[in-house]
């Protein structure tokens, strides 16, 4: 049966006032943007449709106009349930001025929920997300307070608690493929991810919703290899071919790039990490050294964005980023994560599988080593990475990969704002201090949660230029200071309470301080 074709104008006149929206993508990656952009214009001229539910497992947006943006109309949404809320900054207005109802839940809790929604089930049950905001005695996830509804509650399953997230109903998933036969049969080949697009489609689907799938080119049917077919025609009700490149950009920095889908042969990560090799010995070098040091070969990592991504740098310098297997949370294996409005995707991967598979690997302890930024830090260790008095970032995948890690680094530098450093001789000099003190007594949201680690005995340790702690149940502990700081003017004048102080308390390498770090092998 030959699958329906729409303009991105007629797919958008499918969606109904108070449907609940399903939007595809990761940041700028597998985003349907034609159909976004159209919905959008359509609220613009009709004042309709009004009252939806937005879901999206990691947030899609460039910080300006694209992706969801596109509807952070008043009136046109009624609530959001959202992973990942940094590039959406119309939405995050709406969410934080009391305008809509708005939801803050693991980017892997919401890609498994799509999946258990699919297959019938109530709901998710999981350990993600216990003494984290989202757990219902905390926050419950919610944003604002016209939010009222509790869609997480703890359950307690053989003398162990989990938290228990509710299904999703999904009116209408708009999703994105490359290539669609008559059949409808998705293909994706020329996109950097997979994300959660079989799930969101099966949701839909199985709960008698709708499936349109923007995509760039149409072929006969029987002309695809059926192991290529990421969703198969049968959960597809139209597709949208989007001739505009501008609106089928592979992400949103870039419009094709072969090395996001493995075309262009492999190991050249290490070359090009090689040249980007910062010349300046700046705070981010500093850590992403010491971090350098802790890495195990032959380990499965996850590097956060910022800070964490120096420490792949420094590695490629060294020479050893190809004795470890790099991975990113919406499902990129192996290969060199890309960075900006590129993340998600990554040069020469191995493998890409689907987001909520790869949050299957990351829950089940299958990370190794994750290197995470540190925002904000409480005296008893929990991580704030999530909100911030009128920005809300959102946690993303950071609850579900901190909390699961086999073990665990926040990196990130000590104060924030300003802060200025030099080497000299191998010391360490501040010439001036950040104006944002990163560790305070008590986080503003907990994003990590340290009483959780303590309990798993997950190890953990904080990392900066200038000093090193660890956790441990009496909370923070500092073990290293960098040579040439002084305790107290450097370190305990800018915490907001007193760690304690290891009795062995020793320098952190001298070799993180010299020109020559990059000549050697750690």
């Amino acid at each position: 049966m030959a699958v329906t074709q729409l303009t991105a104008e007629e797919a958008a006149a499918w969606i109904t006032d108070g449907q609940s929206v399903m939007l595809g993508g990761f940041i700028g990656s597998v985003v349907p943007e034609s159909i976004i952009r159209a919905l959008g214009e359509r609220y613009d001229s009709e004042t309709s449709p009004r009252d939806l539910t937005l879901i999206f497992a990691a947030g899609q947006g460039d910080g300006q106009g694209r992706a969801a943006n596109h509807l952070a109309r008043p009136g046109m949404v009624k609530r959001v349930i959202g992973g990942h809320w940094g590039l959406v900054p119309d939405l995050q207005k709406l969410a934080l001025s009391n305008e809509i109802e708005a939801y803050n839940l693991p980017q892997g809790v919401i890609s498994h929920l799509l999946r258990d929604t699919a297959a019938g089930k109530p709901g998710t049950v999981t350990t993600t997300g216990l003494g984290t905001f989202v757990d219902p005695r905390l926050e419950g996830g919610k944003i604002n307070a016209i939010t009222r509804d509790d869609l997480v509650s703890v359950l307690e399953i053989n003398g162990e608690e989990y938290l228990f997230y509710q299904r999703l109903p999904v009116d209408m998933a708009i999703l994105r493929g490359t290539t669609a036969d008559d059949n409808g049969n998705i293909t994706m080949e020329d996109e950097c991810l997979v994300v959660e697009n079989l799930a969101a489609a099966q949701a839909a689907r199985n709960q008698g919703g709708k499936v349109v799938v923007q995509v760039k080119r149409l072929v006969p049917s029987g002309t695809l290899d059926p192991h290529s077919i990421k969703i198969p025609g049968i959960f597809v009700d139209a597709i949208v071919l989007c001739n505009d490149e501008a609106e089928h950009m592979q992400t949103f920095a870039t419009r094709f790039n072969p090395d996001f889908v493995g075309r262009a042969g492999s190991g050249e990560h290490q070359v090009e990490h090689r040249d980007s090799l910062p010349e300046q010995l700046d705070a981010k070098t500093l850590i992403a050294r010491r971090a350098v040091q802790e890495l195990t070969p032959g380990a499965v990592l996850n590097l956060g964005i910022g800070v964490p991504e120096y420490i792949a740098i420094v590695a490629g310098k060294l020479g050893i980023l190809d004795t470890m297997t790099l991975t990113v949370e919406p499902g990129a294996i192996g290969g060199l994560p890309a960075s900006g409005l590129d993340f998600g995707a990554s040069r020469h991967p191995q493998a890409i599988i689907t987001q909520d598979q790869m949050f299957d690997f990351y829950d089940g302890g299958g990370i190794d080593q994750a290197f995470l930024g540190l925002a904000q830090c409480s005296a008893r260790g929990d991580i704030n990475v999530s909100r911030f008095g009128d920005k809300l970032p959102g946690c993303g995948g950071f609850i579900n990969i901190s909390q699961h890690a086999k073990s665990l680094f926040f990196c990130g530098t000590f104060t924030a704002a300003g802060l200025e450093i030099a080497v000299r001789n191998g010391e360490l000099h501040i010439l001036k201090e950040g104006r944002q003190s990163k560790f305070v007594e008590t986080a503003e949201q907990i994003t990590f949660s340290a009483s959780r680690a303590i309990q798993t005995m997950q190890p953990v340790r904080y990392i900066t230029e200038r000093a090193v702690f660890r956790l441990e149940p009496q909370g923070l502990v500092l073990e290293e200071i960098a040579p040439g700081v002084d305790l107290e003017r450097d370190i305990l004048a800018h915490m907001s309470f007193t760690p304690v102080i290891d009795p062995g308390l020793s320098l952190m390498s001298a070799e993180i301080f010299s020109p020559q770090f990059g000549q050697k092998t750690v």
